[in-house]
């Protein structure tokens, strides 16, 4: 195969790939949300459907993972309903899991083409500080962690980075659990009725990702100032 074939079949892939997110998040992504969003009916599903309502939902948050535009805190909110707080959150997790896998081997296999497919060249330039090997791990830990940062956005970047499949992954179960947990068990309280619970909680998780947002933008500001070009040549 020619380099110019070779080029054509990368492009075709490409576009095909953003056909493919585009005509899923509209008619499947967003009945998905708008459906999770109504907990007593995604809770009559769930009790109809038995076992297959959990691959399914597995599915959903695969889905939500992959196509990055596809909010997940009602899906989250909706398994803590549904499912209980500890249920809803393993099945949250393997979703999470799944989604985060293909898109790291994605990734590797495109490059930043992929990346791009989703997000503007400024966001990715803002965070090309994890490309240093240095500090790529604790970076990417910690902004996984911290509520609202663009988790989904950093899902795509990490194959960008020198982090490792399994480095990856790792980071994704430790990182991530606290905040699907919470989503979980608010929509657990909900589903108990226990509603001051419910909205202390969501109230609670508003103002730590108000403030995350805030922290995510100092970090990507005070690490593209200091970082040196051999950093990211390493």
């Amino acid at each position: 195969m020619t380099d110019r074939h070779k080029k054509l079949l990368y492009s075709a892939s490409i576009l095909i790939f953003l056909l493919f997110c585009g005509l899923t998040g509209w008619y499947i992504g967003v009945p998905m949300v708008r459906f999770a969003e109504n907990p007593e009916q995604f809770q009559s599903w769930v009790d109809a459907s038995g076992l297959w309502s959990r691959v399914i939902f597995i599915g959903m948050v695969v889905l939500q993972v992959l196509v990055a535009f596809i909010p997940g805190e009602a899906i989250e909110l909706a398994a803590g309903y549904a499912f209980g707080g500890m249920e809803g959150t393993v099945l949250s997790m393997v979703g999470i899991v799944v989604g985060s896998c293909i898109i790291y081997l994605a990734v590797r296999k495109f490059g930043v083409k992929m990346v791009e497919v989703f997000f503007s060249k400024k966001s990715i330039s803002e965070v090309s500080f994890l490309k240093n090997p240095k500090k790529a791990k604790v970076l990417a830990f910690l902004l996984m962690l911290i509520p609202g940062t663009p988790k989904d956005f950093l899902s795509y970047f990490a194959g960008l980075t020198s982090l490792t499949l399994s480095q990856w992954l790792k980071i994704v179960v430790i990182a991530r659990l606290p905040s699907v947990l919470t989503s979980t068990l608010t929509g657990a309280a909900a589903g108990e009725e226990q509603y001051g619970l419910a909205v202390l909680m969501l109230i609670v998780t508003a103002l730590l990702s108000a403030a995350g947002i805030l922290y995510y933008r100092k970090i990507c500001k005070e690490e593209n100032e200091a970082i040196k070009p051999d950093d990211l040549a390493a």
